[in-house]
């Protein structure tokens, strides 16, 4: 079975509607990341049903722990590939996306992938997430940020909460290890004014446990933060 195939024979079972500009978005999705990924390394799962349970069907679940409403501003911080971001842009045309990544390759990659697909309502943003995180144009401006499997949760707030605003929620696409990792950001929830707002879990076809960590922003985060990534990584929160 073909990429779409196989995700509509599994969305409906998880409440996940594959409308049909959705299909045809992902469609073009599916074949240039196959195409780029001949050039660079952007996945390690490059099969049709890998791509649809693995890649699309996990980032489309991100509606199971947030309600995008129109006019909504979403990061994704670290979106590599374009997951969960590009997949959100595609399937809420009203939500304005930016794609944040330090790696200049595979941002070419996503942003010819994103002018194929035809997604107007995503920008791709070559910076590293410690300094756009300080900027005035990004700090706090967005309803909501995303990562997926980036690094443990402690360091991921530090690198997403500057973006949310006050009100807003960090949505942070985990495997099974999301529960233990929660124990483990107490500190770095209450420095950085992190409250976690609920966990959804779930498991994929084929058995892959998955969760996705609701962080709600409830205060504003000091102006020290973030930190340079070398402090960041050698004494996490």
């Amino acid at each position: 079975m073909s990429v779409i195939e196989v995700l509509k024979n599994n969305a409906a079972d998880y409440g996940v509607e594959i409308t049909p500009d959705l299909e045809a978005k992902l469609e073009i999705y599916a074949r240039l990341l196959k195409e780029w990924n001949d050039k660079i390394n952007l996945t390690a799962i490059t099969d049709d049903e890998g791509i649809a349970i693995k890649h699309f069907l996990d980032c489309l679940l991100v509606s199971k722990a947030a309600q995008f409403k129109s006019g909504n501003r979403v990061i994704d911080v670290g979106t590599g590939a374009g997951f969960p971001g590009l997949v959100i842009a595609a399937a809420y045309p009203e939500v304005q996306v930016t794609l944040l990544d330090s790696t200049g390759k595979k941002l070419k990659a996503v942003e010819d992938i994103r002018e194929k697909m035809g997604v107007e309502n995503a920008k791709v943003v070559h910076m590293r997430a410690e300094d756009a995180g300080k900027m005035p144009e990004f700090r706090e401006k967005y309803d909501f940020a995303t990562a997926r499997a980036v690094a443990e949760l402690r360091v991921l707030l530090e690198y997403t909460l500057p973006f949310v605003k006050v009100g807003g929620a960090f949505l942070s696409l985990k495997g099974a290890s999301a529960v233990d990792e929660i124990d483990g950001a107490k500190v770095s929830l209450k420095t950085l004014g992190g409250k976690i707002d609920g966990i959804n879990e779930f498991t994929l076809p084929g058995g892959d446990k998955r969760a996705i960590i609701n962080v709600k922003k409830i205060s504003h985060i000091p102006s020290r933060y973030p930190r340079v990534s070398a402090q960041i990584a050698k004494k996490p929160l």
